[in-house]
């Protein structure tokens, strides 16, 4: 599976009161990463959830290393970090456009879970092809 960078200009909404990115909004980023790296891999979260899947965040890390600030442009890049049974997990970098710096590195696990019974279940065939290549 290819691994995907986006662009993001920090507004001032993102920011605490000392000017920098508030912590918890990096989990945001890495789902914006997330959603436009399974865009392009040709299978967007809404034909997954179409098709009866969902994917819930099952848990969550990220190590902060420097601070992004307000009009910031960002990097965010996103890959399949692994994939093992209805478990994948994405990981994510932040840095600052232009710069080799990591600002924050962190990956979000899920699940693949039936929307009608909310149990976990096996990906789809059209999922795992596509996140074989690369995939650990």
């Amino acid at each position: 599976m290819k691994k995907i960078t986006i662009e993001y200009r920090v507004p001032y909404a993102d920011t605490d009161m000392m000017g920098v990115v508030y912590y918890a909004n990096y989990l945001a980023l890495f789902e914006r990463a997330r959603n436009e790296l399974m865009r392009a891999c040709g299978y967007t979260y809404r034909e997954c959830e179409a098709e009866g899947f969902g994917l819930p965040v099952t848990h969550a890390e990220c190590d902060y290393h420097a601070s992004a600030k307000y009009d910031d442009i960002l990097e965010i890049s996103a890959w399949v970090q692994s994939r093992k049974g209805v478990r994948m997990e994405i990981a994510c970098e932040v840095r600052r456009k232009g710069e080799e710096k990591v600002l924050a590195r962190g990956f979000t696990r899920h699940a693949f879970i039936d929307l009608r019974t909310f149990r976990p279940c096996p990906p789809p065939d059209r999922f795992i092809a596509m996140t074989t290549e690369g995939a650990e």
